[in-house]
């Protein structure tokens, strides 16, 4: 049975929380309520919902720095945040989208309207993680979800770390990964591991999938060319 979809809900107003929990709950959503900042905070860690409806007027912190807080945090990056509140002046929409807000619905709440756009949102934020997921460079495949590399229409084998790396830099074409932040992101490390290390993962990885892909800057990291 598919689990569903959890929607933090961060409000000061009991009546406007059990208002939401009530219509979310018909609609087939799993409600998560906090009546402050903090409360939004610890329950967005801990629980990991795939959405959050967000007052901005709202004690122990605002909204908008429970916002500014959960989108530094990494593995946050797939929440969706929806600020839900009562203040409708410009000013106040233009810092919650430069927060990183992914809509902004002002007050009167019309159950209705937010649900379809509810709806809207989970259905784009799975289509895109369908398709980040799934990476193509020509005859190279990588697949996160099924941790499955193909080159030349013929499956690869790789070590864990050695997918992990690979997934890393594939991600973000292009870009130049420092060794520091490939310690961190593939061995969770900042010192635990040698440089030597990286190195040998790259080396065992322009083996398999070919030596062009990767590229090596000199003194700085490396990057993945495609």
């Amino acid at each position: 049975m598919q689990a569903k979809p959890k929607i933090l809900i961060a409000d000061d107003e009991l009546n406007v929380l059990d208002f939401l929990a009530y219509n979310l709950e018909r609609e087939g959503f799993f409600p998560l309520l906090a009546r402050n900042g903090e409360e939004a905070l610890r329950l967005a860690k801990s629980e990991r919902p795939d959405l959050l409806l967000l007052d901005i007027i709202m004690p122990d912190p605002d909204g908008f720095a429970v916002a500014e807080h959960l989108r530094s945090l990494a593995d946050q990056k797939n929440l969706l945040i929806v600020f839900l509140t009562a203040k409708s002046d410009e000013e106040s929409q233009l810092k919650a989208f430069q927060l990183g807000a992914d809509d902004y619905i002002t007050k009167p709440i019309m159950p209705r309207l937010l649900l379809c756009r509810i709806k809207a949102l989970l259905r784009r934020k799975m289509d895109s993680q369908v398709l980040e997921n799934r990476m193509e460079f020509g005859s190279l495949i990588i697949d996160r979800e099924k941790r499955l590399v193909i080159s030349d229409n013929m499956p690869v084998t790789l070590a864990r770390k050695e997918f992990d790396l690979l997934a890393l830099l594939a991600g973000r074409p292009g870009k130049v990964f420092q060794r520091d932040e490939i310690m961190k992101n593939v061995w969770n490390s900042d010192n635990e591991i040698s440089d030597r290390t990286i190195d040998v993962h790259i080396r065992n990885l322009r083996v398999k999938i070919g030596g062009r892909r990767i590229t090596t800057i000199k003194g700085v990291g490396y990057k993945f060319e495609g």
